[in-house]
């Protein structure tokens, strides 16, 4: 099947972080985030590379939280970062049966 293509721009920084995120989408901190990046100190340019982000459901931004699971800020707003981790919840239950 053909797959889609997109032209995502950024710095290089900014790739890295959200290449970091399309091969693990899964929830863990700016900082953890960071930390597999080999820059341990850089939890708030990763926060700058999440909110750059302008393909929200395709590069899942939304699943990088404060430290200590806070949603922490989303730049579409708390309410859509909200649905959307509550929508992949439910759609991971009801693919488990």
């Amino acid at each position: 099947p053909q797959g889609c293509v997109l032209e995502v721009r950024g710095t290089s920084f900014q790739i890295q972080v959200w290449r970091a995120l399309l091969r693990q989408p899964r929830a863990r901190t700016y900082g953890e985030l960071a930390a597999e990046l080999g820059r341990p100190s850089a939890a708030r340019a990763v926060g700058g590379a999440v909110g750059a982000n302008d393909l929200a459901w395709v590069i899942p931004c939304h699943h990088v939280l404060r430290r200590g699971t806070l949603l922490g800020g989303y730049r579409w707003g708390l309410d859509r970062k909200r649905a959307m981790l509550t929508y992949e919840h439910a759609s991971r239950l009801l693919a488990a049966g």
